[in-house]
């Protein structure tokens, strides 16, 4: 075989992870406020509390979700709420206070503690997440 077929193969070192998922999300748990599912539920339609859906859409075509709820993709939240980004999104009203959730709390435990960083105080998550919220029969939107 001639030499310029050859490849030369270096042997990849994988990354070590130092914290875990889970580490994070219980690092941002001991920080942000987490709100009872059937608090929420008295909540729903109180015009001073908004309720962010952080769920990819296909989670929402496949699912529902919450009634009233603006869907936010988890990775443009940091970028629709802040006034200054080019993709800043007025619905995102910053005079409400948010409740954040995901299919099972997770992602909306780490969003709220970005918030948090971000400087906004009026921030919770919702406690199992929409799934919790669907088992304890919370009315949800079908798409």
């Amino acid at each position: 075989m001639p030499l310029s077929y050859c490849v030369k193969f270096s042997v990849i070192k994988l990354q070590k992870i130092k914290k875990n998922s889970r580490k994070l999300v219980e690092e941002a748990n001991a920080l942000i406020k987490t709100l009872k599912v059937e608090d929420a539920k008295k909540l729903l339609k109180n015009d001073n509390y908004l309720f962010i859906d952080l769920r990819d859409y296909r989670e929402l075509i496949k699912n529902g979700k919450i009634p009233g709820a603006i869907s936010c993709p988890r990775g443009m939240l940091e970028f629709w709420v802040d006034p200054e980004s080019p993709y800043y999104k007025k619905k995102l009203d910053l005079s409400k206070t948010f409740i954040l959730y995901c299919a099972s709390a997770w992602r909306s435990a780490l969003a709220a503690k970005t918030l948090l960083e971000m400087g906004l105080e009026n921030i919770f998550h919702l406690e199992g997440g929409f799934e919790k919220w669907k088992n304890s029969d919370g009315p949800i939107d079908a798409n």
